[in-house]
């Protein structure tokens, strides 16, 4: 940092000293937080992007259908449908994705990620046919391979086609995961990438307990959400798995600050803007040494164990279906809308 000063006149002899005036600027938290963390944008919206510089983004039927109501983006769908008017509905539905995922590369350096329509979330081979065709689309547009995710529900016939994906060198991100089981079975099948949802696992918790909810004593590490994906960032770590961890889903900025250390989170443009309006400090809360360092078992699960593990988990098992559910409802509508244009 430069040293800003001025010498005063003095007599003969006399000892000179400076003034200084030093400019320092508190760094925001969203600055602090990419210290530890890759950030990633969770919008449609690529118009937001370029004042978060986040690296990557991602995407979903529900954002896409948010987007594409905007004044801003009626001429990006308009000029989509009418190239491919008289294609199948998914055909086009792929093609306005994969526009969508153009126009995000086109401002950020990283990847984009770009879901499989969750009607095919218990079809292995289906869910593989989409994502191959989503990577020829992109393809046909000049997007290198390395630079999309293809994003696919947690189920075990979703994690299998991911294997199989991943096998033909197309990158997977596992959306919809809310249990340690689902994290196991996807490191286990190689995938690049899960999004484990925070806060959809803090509502589930928040609902259950009802009026005996306590809203201090379940913020920050104690977060139920934050403390999954806490959980299965150490089992990671601690087993060399390559498998990258991206929360996702958050409520508040507080979740986000107690995982800043995670691999890659994905923030809505609102919690972004948070960040960048505070100074308050930012710590690290996790880190791959730390974990390393911890004691724990070694899991797997073939299909059977996976299903009845999952089966036990109430809160993952509900907002699995229900994750699935509402994004198929979301892709439906958006069907609807390019259909009535």
């Amino acid at each position: 940092m430069p040293w800003m000063g001025s010498l005063r006149s003095a007599g003969p002899g006399t000892t000179y000293h400076f003034a200084p005036r030093l400019a320092l600027h508190a760094m925001n938290q969203l600055d602090a937080l990419k210290q530890f963390t890759t950030v990633v944008a969770d919008t449609g919206d690529f118009r937001q992007l370029a004042q978060f510089k986040p690296q990557d983004a991602t995407t979903n039927p529900s954002l896409i259908l948010k987007a594409v109501q905007k004044t801003d983006y009626q001429p990006l769908l308009t000029e989509t449908l009418g190239r491919f008017k008289g294609r199948p509905i998914d055909e086009t539905m792929d093609r306005l994705l994969v526009r969508f995922g153009c126009e995000i590369l086109s401002v950020i350096p990283g990847r984009v990620s770009t879901e499989i329509d969750a009607r095919l979330s218990f079809d292995t081979m289906a869910t593989l046919t989409r994502g191959e065709r989503l990577i020829a689309l992109y393809q046909a547009e000049g997007i290198h391979i390395d630079r999309v995710l293809i994003k696919v529900a947690a189920t075990w016939e979703g994690i299998e086609a991911a294997r199989l994906l991943e096998q033909r060198g197309i990158h997977t991100n596992l959306t919809l995961l809310f249990s340690f089981c689902q994290a196991v079975a996807c490191g286990q099948a190689g995938v690049q990438l899960i999004s484990p949802f925070v806060g959809r696992i803090y509502d589930w918790h928040k609902k259950s307990a009802g009026s005996s909810w306590d809203e201090a004593a379940q913020a920050g590490a104690q977060d139920p959400g934050v403390r999954s994906v806490r959980e299965i960032y150490n089992y990671y770590k601690r087993f060399g798995i390559a498998t990258e961890v991206m929360g996702a889903s958050f409520r508040n900025v507080g979740q986000i600050t107690a995982l800043a250390g995670c691999d890659l989170l994905t923030i809505s443009p609102e919690l972004l803007a948070q960040l960048a309006a505070t100074d308050a400090p930012l710590t690290r809360a996790l880190s791959a040494d730390s974990a390393a360092r911890l004691e724990a078992p070694a899991v797997s699960f073939d299909e059977a164990g996976f299903r009845y593990a999952l089966n036990e988990d109430a809160m993952a098992t509900e907002k699995l279906a229900e994750g699935i559910r509402a994004f198929a409802v979301d892709a439906i509508k958006l069907e609807q809308l390019m259909q009535a244009i």
